[in-house]
């Protein structure tokens, strides 16, 4: 921090002897700058864009203007998934691997330690609790050579922002900068902040534990100020860094909203206590629309400093919209018309809403329903900055989806998208559990380890899956459980135990 906070310093004092609208350099325009904006347990309904063929009345709940200019200057994704839960989505966003491959299948916090307890019936495999590492000195961790990297090695100047949770508690992949970052605000191994208001210096005060204490903004403690808006001002200062070297950036915008603490942001909560909001929802709706805002920021800031034209802006959730706990309303339902939320390989827990704007390429106000996931952003955003002879550990899964971006005619119907997750997340639901997912087409395979259960869905016709057709459609559950079991079998992928029988869980394609 100090080292950041030295770099800022001598950088503000360079910029104040410069005009705000400075044009740059050849060498800086050579490469676009990229942000990446990743939001928090944000659903796919949790916004005033739809993602759907119509909009509902969630999309009419919430006011995020600044998302609905970003669509309207980009395209819109519609069918963009991520894992049920944090961890193994951010570990797939920096390695570009699935997490059948790389074994973080859940979130992370203490070193050497399960953060929950397996589920009756199943015997958990020595999954990699340790998360991330840029070393293959750290046991139960997978060694990568990360994306931030790779890109700071080209010339980018790399800045993280907000939550990191990469890598557990004394590890190396804890803090950002041993992972390619060269500026970190605010990230560290915890995934959820103490607090989300500056006057209670980020801290839950009711906790003796501090883990959970947002590290690095000491400047805003007692200050009547929300934690998203800390970390844009932030990152905006980083940016100028970055203007005043001349240097194209990569900044990871990814606050910790909106997820839990649920804490009412005071710029926008009484609206929506006013239009009767459940006290929560108005909370988490606030929540919502201070995250819109730092977008917004972000985004005039590039107009103001003239580099718009020459930045790629990316959106996206790591996981589905909490539902099944700590909301206000029925669980599992505030990601209608989706089934449940996070933790769960169902719609709600998986799908997201990704917009992307690339100047020049892009074609404004516009949409795409062609499969993605998340391990893509890796070989995308390296395609975006133009580096195409980079060396990696891990091998890398994602496939880059500029082709989609160029408007070229992708069918991707012969693509088949994979999750694994062998561990548990703690709460019950729709979709939530052990369990390993194939999505090919319009059909989608769920396999239950604790009971060796199949549900399958025909997204197309039944969005919200509601109709289990495993037990009319056996031919179709025959040919994706083998293509879900030689998938599983070729990244040697854990399978737990079933602790009555004392036996791993057989593959998907093994069933009698």
């Amino acid at each position: 921090m100090r080292q950041f906070l030295s770099i800022l310093f001598t950088s503000l004092i360079v910029f104040s002897c410069k005009n705000d609208s400075k044009k740059l350099s050849d060498k800086t325009l050579s490469k676009p700058n990229i942000i990446l904006f990743l939001v928090d347990d944000m659903g796919w309904q949790d916004t005033s864009v739809p993602f759907w063929n119509k909009k509902t009345s969630l999309n009419q709940k919430y006011v995020t203007p600044n998302m609905e200019r970003l669509a309207n200057q980009g395209v819109k994704f519609t069918q963009a998934y991520a894992t049920p839960v944090c961890t193994p989505t951010r570990v797939s966003l920096m390695s570009g691997m699935n997490a059948a491959r790389h074994r973080v299948t859940s979130w992370t916090l203490r070193r050497d330690t399960d953060m929950v307890k397996p589920p009756k019936g199943l015997k958990l495999p020595k999954w990699n609790l340790n998360g991330a590492q840029p070393t293959d000195g750290i046991n139960q961790s997978v060694h990568i050579t990360p994306l931030p990297q790779i890109l700071k090695d080209n010339g980018y100047l790399t800045i993280h922002a907000g939550k990191a949770h990469f890598g557990a508690i004394g590890t190396p992949g804890a803090d950002p900068t041993n992972l390619g970052f060269e500026i970190n605000i605010a990230g560290h191994a915890a995934g959820a902040p103490g607090s989300y208001y500056g006057a209670n210096n980020f801290e839950n005060s009711k906790r003796k534990e501090t883990i959970w204490n947002v590290p690095g903004l000491e400047k805003y403690h007692g200050q009547d100020i929300f934690l998203t808006e800390a970390i844009t001002k932030e990152a905006i200062f980083a940016m100028d860094v970055a203007i005043n070297k001349e240097a194209p950036f990569y900044l990871y915008m990814a606050h910790y909203a909106v997820h839990t603490p649920i804490q009412g942001d005071s710029r926008f909560e009484q609206k929506y206590v006013d239009k009767g909001f459940d006290p929560k929802e108005a909370k988490y709706a606030s929540m919502v629309e201070g995250m819109d805002k730092s977008l917004g920021d972000l985004m005039d800031y590039l107009d103001k400093k003239g580099i718009a034209d020459n930045t790629i802006i990316l959106f996206m959730s790591d996981n589905g919209g909490l539902s099944a706990y700590g909301r206000g309303g029925k669980k599992h339902t505030h990601n209608k018309p989706l089934s449940s939320g996070k933790g769960s390989v169902h719609e709600g827990g998986i799908r997201e809403p990704m917009l992307v704007k690339w100047p020049g390429i892009t074609k404004p106000n516009s949409s795409t329903d062609r499969k993605v996931i998340i391990e893509d952003f890796f070989p995308s955003i390296l395609e975006f900055a133009g580096i195409s002879s980079y060396k990696t550990i891990q091998q890398v899964d994602g496939k880059s989806f500029i082709p989609i971006l160029k408007g070229k005619k992708i069918n991707d119907s012969e693509r088949a998208l994979f999750w694994h997750f062998p561990n548990n997340w703690g709460k019950n639901g729709p979709g939530i559990g052990a369990s390993s997912v194939i999505r090919k087409g319009d059909w989608k395979l769920i396999y239950y380890h604790i009971n060796e259960r199949f549900e399958l869905f025909n997204i197309k016709n039944d969005i919200s899956e509601m109709t289990n057709l495993a037990s009319t459609e056996k031919l179709k559950v025959t040919s994706l459980a083998a293509e879900l079991g030689n998938y599983l079998r070729s990244v040697d992928a854990q399978m737990p135990t079933n602790t009555n029988t004392g036996k791993l869980v057989p593959w998907p394609d093994s069933q009698k």
